[in-house]
């Protein structure tokens, strides 16, 4: 009884501090002139009750519909502007980088990112790691074809794992995702790891895990009204998750301070620690353990969860659609045979290029991008947008543009395709975002998707397991859209 009444105190205590809030807030701001239109908001809560937090994507689009391209919410106490289409996603994140250049700060990413790393964090701090990793990334092998051997030698531990189920059905999740954290420690750690190894297996989980988490509802509503974080729920799992990813990641590279040579660096860990060693009376010095956790947990994170959905994604639909697969089989054949794809090889393949750029459209792997925010204020069309709003780039709706793509609701690698057969490069294609703030792991993803993709396909045939006649290619919605759990049965070409 005492639990159940303190509960309810707290949630209570939690509305009567969130009504006060919102009082305050209507005596102390004033909507700017020129906001952009939005649906009216309820005391407390915002619009809150007509979002679904499962699935946002879906009713940010159709509130677009209603409102136009340029619209606003507002959750709890969070005043948001959505971007739609792509017309004006591009105008914004492009053409207005500069205004629409930061990143938005969230409590959730806060919290674990501390301002650190190269996804959330701001100013000098994102300027300076992204350009040491990017720099030190291409030193070590990315953009390299050195990183292309990296990625052979990952196909070879893959299609061995493939074969290992002898045509039988098995959940592709877990090995993709070790696979492709394999090639980005290959880059920053110097060495793969193997698929068994407790240490990697929990390294994936975790983050994984992390991920997923980030996505859910409950971290969602923490983001808009951190007041709400004593409550339960997975934006606490969320955090403690992340203390012990972190915890791993730095049991990894310590081992490389005891036999770190200025004169021999092996990897991307070793450059940084040399860094962090040259500046160690720098007080104002970005390079330091934490920040280094931060960076790594950042590549890992998104270079195993976008690659691997977006392989499953791709695989799942071979499944659904025979007939793409088998002409997808036919052109490796006819231009590839049985020599090792490379990346080189894509230019000669506008078929199997059409399919990869029609499931990341399709597919739609990061529906609301990741949250930006203004650096100053900014008339945007037609509307005034002040200084630090939250704002949404809806890529959904970019890849979903009926204006960009003739049937954007069905998979059809035709959308990259022209009359002759050749391929054909779409503007709105921004799965990966744009400006300044795009993934910047974009160009090893496309590397690593299409030497994989048509690497799988030259040696297996994928088809759904015994009795499953029709392959269902709904989706799990969070952070990322992922395909529901599935099985899939690899059956040797050769």
């Amino acid at each position: 009884m005492d639990v159940t009444y303190s509960a309810v105190t707290y949630i209570v205590l939690a509305l009567t501090v969130l009504y006060i809030l919102n009082v305050l807030r209507n005596w102390t701001t004033i909507t700017a002139k020129n906001f952009p239109p939005g649906p009216r908001c309820l005391p407390l809560i915002g619009n809150l009750h007509i979002i679904d937090l499962e699935e946002p994507q879906h009713t940010l689009t159709k509130l677009s519909k209603i409102y136009g391209s340029v619209f606003s919410i507002q959750m709890v106490m969070k005043k948001i502007v959505v971007l739609a289409g792509y017309e004006t996603v591009k105008d914004a994140l492009v053409n207005h980088a500069e205004e629409f250049g930061e990143r938005a700060r969230t409590p959730i990413f806060q919290t674990i990112e501390k301002g650190m790393g190269i996804i959330f964090s701001h100013g000098d701090t994102w300027k300076v790691m992204r350009r040491f990793t990017f720099a030190s990334a291409r030193a070590f092998g990315m953009g390299k074809s050195s990183i292309e051997d990296k990625v052979f030698e990952e196909c070879d531990h893959l299609t061995q794992s493939f074969e290992s189920f002898k045509g039988k059905p098995f959940d592709n999740t877990m090995i993709l995702n070790a696979a492709f954290a394999n090639i980005i420690l290959a880059i920053f750690l110097g060495h793969r790891m193997e698929y068994e190894d407790p240490t990697f297996l929990r390294l994936i989980n975790l983050t994984t895990e992390v991920f997923r988490h980030l996505g859910s509802p409950m971290a969602l509503l923490y983001n808009f009204c951190p007041v709400l974080g004593f409550l339960p729920g997975s934006h606490k799992s969320v955090l403690n998750k992340a203390k012990e990813l972190d915890a791993l990641i730095k049991s990894i590279y310590v081992r490389h301070i005891q036999d770190l040579d200025k004169n021999d660096q092996r990897n991307f860990i070793d450059a940084f620690l040399l860094r962090q060693k040259e500046e160690d009376r720098n007080p104002q010095s970005y390079f330091h353990h934490e920040s280094l956790t931060s960076v790594i947990r950042n590549v890992l994170s998104a270079g195993i969860e976008t690659t691997t959905t977006t392989i499953r994604w791709v695989l799942l639909l071979m499944m659904k659609y025979p007939d793409i697969q088998e002409k997808v089989q036919e052109e490796i054949t006819r231009v590839i045979g049985s020599a090792q794809p490379n990346y080189n090889h894509h230019t000669k393949m506008p078929f199997t290029n059409a399919v990869i750029h029609e499931t990341l459209r399709f597919a739609v792997v990061a529906p609301l991008g990741l949250p930006h925010e203004t650096t100053k204020d900014v008339n945007f069309k037609g509307y005034f947008i002040p200084k630090g709003t939250f704002i949404i780039p809806l890529l959904k709706s970019v890849l979903n543009d009926k204006t960009q793509f003739e049937d954007p609701e069905q998979f059809n690698p035709n959308h990259f395709l022209d009359s002759y057969g050749n391929f054909i490069k779409k503007a709105a294609f921004m799965p990966f975002s744009a400006g300044p703030r795009v993934c910047a792991g974009e160009t090893l993803a496309r590397m690593e998707i299409f030497i994989v993709f048509t690497t799988l396909l030259q040696k297996f045939t994928f088809r759904p397991p015994s009795g499953v006649t029709d392959v269902n290619i709904n989706a799990e919605i969070g952070l990322s859209t992922t395909p529901l759990p599935h099985m899939i049965c690899a059956i040797p070409r050769f």
